[in-house]
């Protein structure tokens, strides 16, 4: 499985971003997929996650209610909408596959998720 995450850039505290994630492999529609991020001198933490057909999704408290995890396997892509933009969401966002196939529910455990993308930056600024 390899995955490319893009779609970050600055933004202004308010605003919305998608980011997208290409995932390709054979395996990589039947594998749970999360988002995962790493702010300046932080761990890295997951953010959201999704199981392999799209039907359960798992937010990390910090941005239920702003944040929505989706997929398209057809294309094989793994988004994440994100709005309303907080300084404390200024972080590298890392897309990830689980080593899990065909999960009903996703999980928060980042030793589960084996397959990483470069990451994309996103900064927020006043």
């Amino acid at each position: 499985v390899q995955l490319q995450a893009f779609g970050g850039g600055l933004v202004q505290a308010g605003d919305s971003l998608r980011l997208s994630c290409a995932a390709s492999g054979r395996t990589a529609s039947s594998r749970e997929m999360a988002w995962f991020r790493q702010a300046q001198g932080k761990e890295r933490a997951f953010v959201a996650a999704i199981n392999w057909s799209g039907t359960s999704t798992s937010y990390a408290e910090s941005v239920k209610g702003r944040f929505t995890i989706s997929r398209d396997n057809a294309k094989g892509t793994v988004y994440l909408q994100m709005n309303s933009l907080k300084f404390e969401d200024a972080a590298v966002y890392f897309c990830a596959a689980s080593s899990r196939l065909y999960s009903s529910n996703p999980t928060h455990d980042t030793a589960q998720y084996i397959y990483w993308g470069q990451g994309t930056l996103v900064t927020v600024s006043s």
